[in-house]
């Protein structure tokens, strides 16, 4: 599997690996079913992950490879989450999961995990700099991507918010590290996230149609 971690071609003087290019790729899929309410989301987030780990542990970003390993984790979760709630009658039997608004309860928790461990997991990356180059962008990442993952699971809108966060960190973190081609993705999955965001308010905002929360 070496081929993975080769480099593919250069662009605009950026070097393109196949790893990460082939596993962006397919999280980009991923982040696509996922707007469409699609359970196979999850699969695709499975893969993407399970790629991107070989791209960042031969990098050495530990924090980067640790992330993917959660980021799996988090996929097999949100399967089960989301193959135990598409069949309800209240999900209209179409087979895709219902779509809400978090409770205020719900987003306080979010905002506060993330900002805890954010802190939790800069200090430890900062105690041991072997675990990442960039400690504090990195961890943050780190969490964000784990509050997303969590929050689309359990079919909160704002999930979307929460990866518009992260992208806003990640384009630049990714070109910074040498991964380009992560961050060019990254790029587009601003313009999908925005996409899909409107697209789940939407829907939030059809009780009738959409039911009760996932």
């Amino acid at each position: 599997m070496n081929w993975l971690n080769s480099e593919a071609f250069t662009l605009f003087g950026q070097h393109i690996k196949w790893s990460d290019m082939i596993g962006n790729l397919i999280g980009l899929i991923g982040l696509a079913l996922g707007w469409r309410r699609s359970i196979w989301t999850w699969p695709a987030q499975f893969l993407s992950g399970a790629i991107l780990f070989t791209a960042f542990v031969t990098a050495h970003l530990s924090g980067s490879a640790g992330k993917q390993v959660v980021v799996m984790l988090v996929a097999v979760y949100g399967w089960w989450q989301w193959n135990r709630g598409r069949g309800r009658s209240e999900n209209g039997g179409d087979g895709h999961i219902a779509v809400r608004f978090a409770t205020w309860r719900e987003r306080v928790l979010l905002v506060a995990s993330a900002a805890l461990g954010t802190v939790a997991v800069g200090g430890l990356f900062t105690a041991y700099p072997a675990l990442s180059w960039d400690p504090w962008p990195d961890a943050y990442i780190f969490v964000g991507t784990i509050v997303a993952m969590y929050a689309q699971a359990r079919g909160m809108v704002e999930f979307w918010f929460a990866w518009l966060l992260v992208d806003l960190v990640g384009v630049p973190l990714n070109f910074a590290n040498g991964f380009a081609f992560s961050g060019f993705v990254y790029v587009v999955y601003g313009a999908l996230v925005l996409w899909g965001m409107r697209d789940w308010w939407l829907r939030s905002r059809q009780p009738a149609l959409e039911g009760v929360p996932a």
